[in-house]
């Protein structure tokens, strides 16, 4: 007997297009156990941790962009098909993948690829539904978890490490049907599968591949699966069920589900499993047979395809159905191991404590003051969040309240000029235009102060620039003062301001002028400078809604400007 196959990481595996993505972080939201490791600043690149992704596919329809890809073992099987000595078992649920084709057509083209034989899961099914009816008449057993899904084994052996003793000691159908198919014809036997969701590791199987790595394959090999003829043109495996439903479950147990029954629990998706774990590992309840599966079936899973034609399959699938064999369709000559163990995972990795409070801090409280917790970047608290982002699974570009923030402070950065604290000179443009457009409808003018602070570059020149923007805050200091509220003052560059006195007439906004003339004089003696030395000169323009169309106001309060220039500085115009 030759030595088991090598274990795997997984048969099948996920990978991110970086040429598609576009690092939305869909992906990362929906993933249920952290395995999109997200690295760099911008661009962003998201990568598949192998040894903590659990198959689910979920990332599969979330990503907008299709950059999900998902490849089995297409070169092992390749190989298998090639020497001709191989098996596939080709999971039923490719009816819908390969249709129109008919499922003699896809079974003739398995074997025109070079497959010695082509089995369809049936028995696989059959021999774990009926180690299952062993164990449902067996007393007491207590809590019974269904292990038939891989996507619930690894996320139970990757998240929930108490539920493993609760496990079904049973395996995966297309396990237990490679096992008996050595045992009929040699333990030499190379065994591929062709399935929706394989075991993520099994020695047992040799290659297992995708319904889109099998077309792959019959390309490669020049094999057509519509031109096939529609009748099996060899004698074909066992198709009936006798005992079974599809997944291995026993028609025994289905109908049990059918009825109130303390001793079955049907449940569908992921989600259940911490309230399972906290009903056995700290409620220490008897929940009875688990029927858990992460999706509603085979055909539900995402690479089944999409969801909105989930009912098609269903009926597509029942139509392609044998009638049901009356008797066993298991060689009871056979004898194969359908057992099984779960091994616990490695600890998953812990994050630094220091780098999880900074990163809370980040994020912030909500007015509250208590976490967020909004869920809005898929997980459902901040600290969660913040665990993930300290070992590179998460982005701080999906925390909502996070980026609010940022804009808010953008926005207020790109409004308020960092020097001064007066408003910046696209505020005092858009605000300008406001009051135009106001003015226009209201017939109530404005006046617009431009002030340049006079000498300025020989102040830097004798001072240093330090004492130089010393002044300009408090320049605008005085400006902040001499204005109302409604008012806008903003600094338009360098050493130059402008001021908008809303509903104010020339004289009004003379008055003003010369009391900020002054007070900016007034400046340059508190900070102990010369007399003097300190002054501005500030040009005078008025709005006149009677005139509206009499050139830019700034242009005007500018030319203003440099007629108190002219009139020696220190002046209003």
């Amino acid at each position: 007997m030759s030595p088991p196959a090598p274990d795997r990481s997984g048969h099948l595996n996920f990978v991110i297009d970086a040429e598609l993505c576009v690092a939305c972080l869909a992906c990362v939201r929906v993933c249920p156990t952290d395995a999109i490791a997200v690295a760099g600043d911008e661009p962003l690149l998201l990568q598949v941790v192998d040894e903590a992704c659990i198959r689910c596919g979920q990332c599969l329809p979330a990503c907008p962009h299709s950059a999900v890809k998902v490849n089995g073992e297409i070169g092992r099987a390749l190989a298998i098909a090639s020497q001709g000595d191989g098996v596939l078992i080709l999971s039923p649920e490719s009816v819908a993948h390969f249709y129109p084709a008919t499922p003699e057509q896809l079974i003739n083209a398995c074997y025109e690829a070079g497959f010695r034989a082509v089995t369809r899961g049936v028995i696989g099914d059959e021999l774990v539904a009926a180690e299952y009816l062993k164990l449902w008449e067996e007393e007491p057993w207590g809590t019974l978890i269904r292990s038939t899904d891989p996507v619930v084994v690894e996320t139970v052996r990757v998240q929930f490490p108490e539920l493993l003793p609760y496990l079904a000691p049973v395996t995966m159908p297309a396990v237990a049907e490679a096992r008996y198919l050595r045992a009929q014809h040699g333990s030499e036997l190379k065994i591929a599968y062709a399935g929706i969701c394989p075991p993520v590791s099994s020695s047992d199987l040799d290659a297992a591949i995708t319904f889109g790595d099998l077309d792959q394959l019959f390309r490669i090999r020049g094999v057509s699966v519509l031109t096939q003829p529609t009748f099996f043109h060899r004698v074909p495996e066992e198709r009936r069920r006798h005992l079974s439903a599809a997944g291995g479950m026993p028609l025994a147990l289905l109908e049990e589900s059918r009825y109130s029954s303390r001793r079955f629990r049907k449940i569908r998706g992921l989600d259940a499993l911490p309230a399972v774990a906290r009903a056995v590992a700290v409620d220490r309840l008897d929940l009875g047979f688990v029927d858990i599966l992460s999706t509603e079936g085979a055909l539900d899973h995402p690479l089944s395809g999409p969801t909105d034609e989930l009912y098609w399959r269903r009926e597509l699938l029942a139509s392609t159905e044998p009638p049901r064999s009356r008797q066993p369709i298991v060689d009871g000559a056979v004898v194969a191991s359908v057992g099984a163990t779960f091994a616990f995972k490695p600890r998953r990795l812990v994050p630094d404590p220091e780098a999880v409070g900074a990163i809370l801090e980040q994020i912030g409280r909500g007015p509250n003051g208590r976490p967020w917790d909004c869920g809005a970047c898929g997980f459902e608290t901040c600290q969660r969040f913040a665990e993930a982002a300290a070992l590179g699974r998460a982005s701080m570009r999906q925390c909502t309240p996070y980026q609010e923030r940022r804009a808010d402070e953008a926005q207020r950065a790109a409004a308020v000029d960092t020097m001064t604290g007066l408003s910046t000179y696209r505020v005092l443009r858009d605000r300008l235009a406001f009051e135009i457009e106001r003015g226009k409808r209201s017939y109530e003018g404005f006046a617009v102060l431009f002030l340049d602070l006079d000498r300025f570059k020989e102040v830097n020149d004798q001072y240093g620039h330090e004492a130089g923007n010393e002044i300009l805050r408090a320049v605008a200091g005085e400006i902040r003062n001499a204005v109302r509220a409604s008012d806008v003052a903003a600094r338009y560059g360098g050493d130059e301001f402008v001021v908008i006195l809303t509903r104010t007439d020339l004289q009004g906004g003379a008055r003003v002028a010369e009391a900020l003339r002054a007070g900016i004089e007034g400046v340059g003696r508190r900070l102990g400078y010369p007399s003097g030395l300190i002054t501005v000169s500030i040009g005078l323009a008025e709005f006149d809604p009677r005139q509206p169309g009499e050139g830019d106001l700034l242009v005007s309060a500018d030319r203003a400007l440099y007629r108190a220039k002219a009139a020696g500085r220190n002046a209003v115009a």
